[in-house]
């Protein structure tokens, strides 16, 4: 059967509906510990690999976001640490020494918070990073795919998975290689873990700012650069964390 454009629609929708139903409980999880880090005047750290780099865009200088954001990359080893980019590649991320680097790179205070995003959850580099970030004390929300981790073999010399360091773990709900509609003679199309873990993102961010507006306090939110006033609106509010966040690389 050829898949079609309503066949997908018809999956991501009931999929979205799935993952915000069965993860509404985590989401209030991740939006207690973030909201608590960002009233101790901490910053919400994001990082994600391939396409998982969508997560972190979401999360980090997003009009409708916080502001206490801050992207980290694999390219920041280029843009900041000095490396070559013929150092970048796509198994870079399974190279568990470069977390530490990335690591140091990011302006990282002791109440600071992380948001990791993995579908697979074993590539060397983000699981690395996810011990790392939980050696240093950090709360860790992660979001993946429970049932491609579930099935995969970990890349990291540990043999554990991202979501083994978590505070809170979110299940995207993507299957076993993100594709949903099955194709003649084998293979699939129709990804959806970037279009869930947007949902996830922006459902946490929300939650965030319930949770700041019940305490009494005005929530740093970014308005859209393409509005009027909204640049004025954002460099007032970024001026409050100077040199500890950067809205992409």
């Amino acid at each position: 059967m050829t898949p079609s454009g309503d066949d997908y629609l018809a999956t991501v929708t009931a999929t979205m509906r799935r993952v915000a139903e069965s993860q509404r409980e985590a989401v209030g999880r991740a939006a207690d510990l973030i909201a608590a880090a960002i009233r101790a005047d901490g910053v919400v750290h994001a990082f994600g690999t391939g396409h998982s780099e969508a997560l972190a865009m979401e999360i980090a200088g997003r009009a409708g976001g916080l502001v206490p954001t801050n992207r980290i990359a694999l390219r920041d080893l280029v843009l900041r640490g000095g490396e070559s980019p013929d150092l970048l590649g796509p198994l870079l991320e399974r190279d568990p020494s470069v977390a530490h680097r990335l690591y140091a790179l990011a302006p990282v205070r002791p109440q600071d918070v992380f948001v990791l995003a993995s579908n697979s959850g074993v590539n060397g580099a983000m699981v690395e990073f996810a011990a790392l970030v939980r050696e240093r004390g950090h709360g860790l929300v992660a979001i993946t795919s429970a049932e491609h981790s579930g099935r995969m073999t970990s890349r990291h010399p540990s043999g554990r998975r991202l979501a083994d360091f978590a505070d809170v773990v979110l299940d995207n709900g993507a299957p076993y290689g993100d594709a949903t509609l099955p194709l003649p003679g084998g293979g699939a199309v129709g990804a959806v873990s970037s279009i869930t873990a947007a949902l996830l993102a922006q459902q946490i961010t929300v939650e965030v700012v319930a949770r700041l507006l019940a305490a009494g306090e005005r929530p740093p939110v970014y308005l859209s650069a393409n509005i009027a006033g909204g640049d004025a609106h954002n460099d007032a509010l970024e001026a409050r964390y100077a040199g500890r966040i950067r809205r992409g690389s």
